[in-house]
């Protein structure tokens, strides 16, 4: 299933070590569903790169198009290393992809309904895909 809005992403013209994408990116490149938008978690120098060139919103994150941009006060995992997620991240067609595991943890600590069918998709695959 090809992931929505990537080529959004590629031309911001990140480095790639300094970023991964995250939320439903992470289902649709292993065909679990469509995402509706894209998020891109990047470490702490690319952040404040990008702060030069862009305005945060309200919610701590950087918007561009169909991009959201997070890290810090904006990062869904605050309690987790972002470096750590990043560098570890699952490469699919050389773009990183954060881990489902740290996916399933996001979507069960912020107990969105929505989430619901999230959560069995992820844990379905895992079960099925255990190393």
């Amino acid at each position: 299933m090809p992931v929505k809005y990537i080529k959004e992403v590629l031309r911001l013209n990140l480095p790639k070590d300094e970023y991964a994408l995250f939320g439903s990116a992470c289902l649709a490149v292993r065909g679990l569903r469509e995402n509706k938008d894209i998020d891109v978690l990047v470490k702490d120098e690319l952040w404040k790169k990008l702060l030069r060139k862009y305005k945060a919103n309200e919610k701590g994150a950087i918007k561009i198009r169909n991009v959201e941009i997070a890290y810090g006060s904006s990062n869904p995992w605050r309690d987790a290393p972002v470096d750590e997620m990043i560098d570890d991240a699952d490469i699919f067609r050389g773009i990183r992809y954060v881990k489902l595991e740290y996916i399933l943890a996001w979507k069960k600590k912020r107990k969105n309904a929505k989430d619901i069918k999230d959560i069995r998709l992820i844990e379905n695959y895992l079960r099925r895909n255990k190393k």
